[in-house]
């Protein structure tokens, strides 16, 4: 059950795959430097090992408990997370007019897996706080930033999402929430929101909603959605708490995993209804939301890399204590550590890969989220814009589809242990199962790259990065024999996908603008596809940059780099036959199927 943070492994990433040095030297982050940075890595990884790790069986056994509005979380959340606060954590990224200390959502990226790993119920709930910074730094009035933002850069307030109602899931354009304009700038809000993730606590002495909700006489659909600041307190004259809002935590949800994490019902507006600020411009409402779900998406992303490092972890220490059965080689009748089993080793094998894979592409994304905001001309600042945008569906999917798998091949290792809870094995599986769901189904990211993300720019953006995997490619076959090797996978997982997309250009051409159900079915194996390829490069560049530079932990990271290319590299001709062969035939099949 013991965590520690992959120190090695991340500084591996932030130097020889997303090249951090070349981003400092650059000016990019002009308060940071290589001792900073591991300084930071270090602190984080310890808080994490030491304080929130021990917590993380605990918030699941004892889960919240809602009393008549007031929710209490587990035995020492409350001390944890005033630690965290005290510690500065919560200001890392955060603008430092407001207190923050504005450091690159690359390093914030790396130490929030720290949070996740150690304690993924507890690191929701900065996560959802950083985003509602964000999202109230970019569009709220220079009074709402005044007024909220220091407390909330601190974390002695958190903050929220409010999207979800029962009827308007996925599809925001079925939002009931309304807001009534009360006269003195402020709106009167009503209405019950589902799924809201520390929607009520006892972390804070206040939480700052982010609400969407419809204005009297708003256009039906997205277009008339508007986002409000609704507090659960209101503050008095000082900027204190003072009076409680009309909202209320009217049920949490009892779920499959994250027990410790509230997923809360808000009740708005009961009475007269709770008092409510306009974020950004009426009917403007979604566009200031995506500020933070954007961000949440690769946060969540992230989450899942941190879910496979922890399983991972504990199948390793397990694998290294069981004892069972002779290895090859070994007598009959001995008994050696299960590691030993080349199944297990496969298993073990699989799990390491895929993090160290969804790790690069989360921390790439959070590089060009980077060069978008600090860049010093805008050319530079709308190309890393667009890239950062092409990976933040892949980085929230692909991540986390692995986070399943992998943690379910974790429980395998525990074998009839990883069933029950004593290991903890089932425990990262049950709290990895959201993690493809929220934030936007990974069916819905699979679409949103396809439709929004590669569509709407002529594919430039996803032709940008199939020249840097082919350079990257290339660059392989100078250094050794193995990565030689490598190379010739990565060669062949390339074509694979541009002969995917040259298939998928022609059926959008011959199609118009119809959004055929061909490019519907192709959606989710094309970005599964763009992961693998994606992974499977930034692997290989890490390894080769590592030997280059003579690297002690060159040799793990070719292992790693190998892996993945014999184990999933592979994959990528069935994913182009399954759109080529099978996306234009699914929906005649599934026709047969479900008799429609």
């Amino acid at each position: 059950m013991s965590y520690q943070a992959p120190l090695d492994d991340i500084r591996h990433i932030l130097t020889h795959v997303t090249d951090i040095d070349q981003f400092i030297e650059a000016g990019l982050a002009p308060t940071l430097d290589a001792d900073l940075v591991n300084a930071i890595l270090e602190e984080a990884g310890k808080f994490a090992s030491t304080q929130l790790a021990p917590l993380n069986k605990v918030g699941d056994n004892q889960g919240c408990k809602l009393d008549n509005g007031t929710l209490t979380t587990p035995d020492g959340w409350q001390e944890a997370y005033n630690q965290w606060k005290d510690a500065g954590w919560a200001a890392l990224s955060a603008p430092e007019e407001f207190g923050g200390q504005h450091l690159p959502h690359l390093l914030s990226q790396a130490v929030s897996e720290f949070w996740n790993s150690s304690n993924l119920a507890f690191g929701l709930c900065p996560l959802l706080t950083q985003g509602a910074v964000d999202a109230i730094a970019d569009h709220a009035s220079d009074e709402l930033k005044q007024t909220y933002l220091e407390k909330m850069v601190s974390g002695e307030w958190t903050g929220t999402m409010n999207l979800t109602e029962a009827q308007a899931g996925s599809d925001l354009s079925a939002v009931r929430t309304k807001a009534r304009p009360n006269g003195d700038g402020t709106y009167a809000i009503k209405g019950t929101k589902i799924f809201i993730t520390y929607g009520e606590h006892d972390l804070t002495e206040n939480i700052i909603h982010l609400v969407l909700a419809r204005l009297p006489d708003a256009p039906a659909g997205t277009k008339g959605i508007s986002l409000f600041l609704v507090p659960k307190f209101i503050l008095d004259e000082n900027g204190n708490p003072g009076k409680r809002n009309d909202l209320i935590c009217s049920g949490i949800e009892h779920k499959l995993g994250i027990h410790a994490s509230p997923t809360c019902t808000m009740s708005f507006g009961d009475n007269e209804g709770a008092t409510g600020y306009l974020v950004g411009e009426e009917n403007r409402g979604l566009h200031a939301m995506f500020t933070m779900m954007n961000l949440a998406r690769l946060s969540v992303g992230t989450q899942g890399v941190a879910i496979i490092e922890r399983s991972a972890q504990a199948a390793i220490n397990y694998a290294d204590d069981r004892t069972q059965g002779a290895a090859l080689g070994s007598p009959r009748g001995s008994s050696d550590p299960i590691i030993k089993h080349p199944d297990v080793r496969r298993n073990i094998g699989l799990m390491k890969a895929m993090t160290m894979a969804s790790r690069t592409i989360c921390l790439m994304t959070a590089k060009y989220i980077d060069i978008s905001i600090r860049a010093a001309n805008d050319e530079e600042k709308k190309d890393a814009a667009e890239k950062a945008a092409f990976l933040t569906p892949i980085a929230k999917a692909f991540s986390t589809d692995c986070a399943v798998e992998a943690t379910s091949i974790g429980v395998q290792v525990h074998g009839g242990m990883g069933y029950v809870e004593e290991t903890g094995a089932a425990q990262h599986m049950r709290d990895a199962r959201i993690l493809p769901i929220y934030e936007g189904t990974n069916g819905i990211q699979a679409l949103d790259l396809l439709f929004r993300k590669i569509a709407l720019d002529g594919g430039k953006t996803l032709k940008s990065f199939m020249k840097e995997m082919s350079e990257i490619q290339q660059a392989s076959k100078k250094t050794t024999d193995q990565k030689n090797q490598l190379g010739s996978y990565l060669s062949s997982a390339l074509n694979d996908l541009t002969e995917t997309v040259q298939f998928l250009e022609t059926v959008s051409k011959a199609e118009g603008n119809n959004s055929p159900s061909t490019l519907h079915y192709a959606a989710t194996p094309l970005l599964r596809l763009l992961g693998l390829c994606l992974g499977g490069s930034y692997l290989i560049k890490g390894a080769v940059n590592a030997e280059k530079a003579g690297e002690p932990e060159a040799e793990k990271q070719k292992a790693l780099a190998a892996i993945f290319a014999h184990q999933f590299l592979t994959q990528t001709g069935g994913l182009k036959e399954q759109i080529i062969k099978g996306a234009p035939d699914l929906e005649a099949q599934t026709d047969k199927i479900f008799g429609t």
